[in-house]
């Protein structure tokens, strides 16, 4: 008796063990490490892939000029603010004159007196050809002596000489005066063109040296993109191609359409970067700030059609870049050769698959090559 009951506690025992363990095993294998894991895929086709090109800018103006005096001295007056909009020609400030205008009054003195110098050599001149044309008579009436004449002769030869040497003198002592009042014209400052002023470098009263900028005026018509793009990806990229720009100041905003004027004929070799300016179809209201970041897109030529997959499906397995491909005996990774991609997440497979192949795109957790695997439609 003692050992049956022993029996049917057993049994019973092992009627309640067994289909534990049975569920152990199923929920172990659907939902715990041994569980498969649970991909999307996607096939190869065949697509023109459009390639877009992005860099990072800042805006700038075409034409900047930086205006101040062509000598030192002290800044008098400034007569404009940041923002404002000035015409060609405005007067936008004045240095302090120092002694320009005493340098102007004497060197006017110096013209007066090269005039009256001028007067008196023209006087002499007058006279020793008068003199010499006089003592011509006598000599042909046998009046006066060979040696008078040649004497007279010498005299109206040296005062013609004083009169040219008088007339370089006034020349010389104008052009002197043009250049005192050509000094005291380039203390005022004027604008060269139509532009806003975008910069004050200094305030009145202080000192300036020959050729630092004092006020800096832009032609706001004029504004363009200074974009950098990575050499790597630029192939196509070309002069008229369309191109988007989203100003870092109205992120959310839809972006400004624009071109690409010109590729800079010099690359920067430290970044590996191609330069490029890139223009507005339309300028933006209000005008964005001088040196703002801008993200810039550019739209390559279409290229043929060849496989592409999407961007997502691409791994790194074991240091390779390849896919992780299904087929009748399971899945493998499949190392392959990537060309262009687009901003909608395609890519250009040049070695590796072909088209109707099947890829993993999404999956719960990195794949093993001992993975087990359970295609769905979507992922929580």
């Amino acid at each position: 008796m003692n050992r049956f009951f022993l029996t049917g506690r057993s049994l019973a025992l092992l009627a309640v063990l067994i289909p534990l363990l049975l569920l152990f095993i199923y929920v172990g294998l659907r939902s715990g490490p041994l569980a498969p894991v649970a991909v999307t895929t996607a096939q190869v086709e065949s697509r023109a892939i459009s390639p877009s090109l992005f860099g990072i800018g800042t805006v700038e103006a075409r034409y900047t000029y930086k205006i101040g005096p062509t000598s030192a001295g002290r800044l008098q007056q400034l007569t404009v603010q940041v923002g404002d909009r000035v015409a060609a020609g405005q007067r936008l400030g004045e240095m302090s004159p120092v002694d320009i205008n005493d340098r102007i009054r004497a060197q006017r003195a110096v013209v007066k007196r090269a005039q009256a110098g001028l007067l008196e050599s023209q006087a002499r001149q007058q006279h020793a050809q008068a003199q010499l044309h006089r003592y011509q008579q006598l000599f042909t009436s046998q009046l006066a002596s060979e040696e008078t004449i040649t004497v007279k002769r010498q005299e109206y030869a040296i005062a013609d000489a004083a009169l040219e040497a008088a007339g370089e003198e006034l020349a010389r002592s104008f052009a002197e005066l043009d250049a005192v009042e050509a000094q005291r014209n380039n203390l005022q400052l004027t604008s060269p063109a139509d532009g806003l002023v975008i910069s004050r470098e200094l305030d009145p009263g202080s000192t300036v040296v020959a050729g630092q900028s004092v006020v800096e005026v832009i032609d706001p018509t004029s504004l363009w993109v200074n974009v950098r793009f990575d050499q790597i990806s630029a192939s196509g990229l070309a002069a008229g191609l369309p191109a988007t720009i989203t100003l870092r100041s109205r992120q959310g905003e839809p972006a400004l359409q624009g071109r690409v004027l010109r590729l800079e004929p010099k690359a920067d070799a430290v970044t590996e970067e191609l330069l490029a300016k890139i223009v507005f179809d339309h300028l933006p209201e209000p005008l964005p700030a001088i040196a703002e970041l801008a993200e810039v897109t550019v739209t390559l030529p279409a290229r043929p059609h060849t496989a592409t997959l999407p961007n997502a499906a691409i791994r790194i397995y074991q240091g390779t870049t390849g896919v992780w491909q299904l087929n009748a005996a399971g899945k493998q990774f499949v190392p392959i050769q990537l060309g262009a991609a687009d901003l909608n997440g395609r890519v250009e497979v040049k070695h590796g698959l072909q088209v109707g192949d099947s890829v993993v795109v999404y999956s719960e957790s990195a794949l093993a090559a001992h993975s087990r695997i359970q295609v769905v439609k979507t992922l929580p």
